[in-house]
């Protein structure tokens, strides 16, 4: 496992975190993020592997979206991913981004909910699945409208 670091071919050409190619999952903490990466390894995905902290989330990724905090609503789907992401940085969980050279994101999604992801996305072309579904919804309060 490498440590994560952001250049030019992980985002959109809007400039949003958008790793084509790639499942970028958060796990709880440092150690699952570990023991996750051993299982991709020992599945062939050894190098693969980049292990980004909450730090490296916070300064790395989620400045992709060059919003103010104001303007986040209408960053679209791979900006409300990014949003999700930064959230779960704040709590202190970690990211791996798995790089799929035989593209089989339901192997490394198998893995990662073995191990607790708390989120996991693989980056399609144009699609981005969501691989981690039973999340509880909690996590990420929505927006009151002020309706009530």
């Amino acid at each position: 496992m490498t440590p994560f670091s952001l250049d030019s071919s992980m985002t959109s050409m809007g400039g949003v975190f958008y790793p084509t190619g790639h499942v970028f999952a958060m796990v709880p903490s440092d150690d699952v993020a570990h023991a996750a990466s051993e299982a991709l390894h020992a599945l062939g995905y050894g190098g693969a592997v980049r292990h980004a902290t909450p730090e490296s989330i916070l300064t790395d990724i989620v400045p992709t979206l060059g919003l103010e905090e104001s303007e986040l609503q209408s960053a679209g789907l791979e900006g409300e991913i990014v949003q999700r992401i930064g959230a779960l940085a704040h709590q202190g969980h970690h990211g791996l981004l798995v790089a799929l050279g035989h593209d089989d994101a339901h192997e490394v999604a198998e893995v990662l909910n073995a191990y607790g992801a708390t989120a996991a996305f693989h980056y399609r072309e144009l699609v981005i699945d969501e691989l981690v579904t039973d999340q509880d919804d909690d996590d990420y309060p929505e927006e009151e409208d002020g309706d009530d």
